[in-house]
């Protein structure tokens, strides 16, 4: 069975998650709007 990420590959990537989120709740609602706004038309969120 094949992982789509190797072991340290998903360290880093759980990491860098970690490190996102504690980010982003530290940001105001205008900060979210934005951040909200960038990421949907770059498509990394599609509602």
């Amino acid at each position: 069975m094949s992982s789509r990420f190797t072991q340290s590959e998903e360290g880093r990537r759980d990491e860098l998650i970690r490190l996102i989120e504690h980010s982003v709740e530290k940001l105001t609602l205008p900060e979210l709007e934005a951040l909200y706004y960038d990421m949907t038309t770059k498509c990394y969120i599609n509602d």
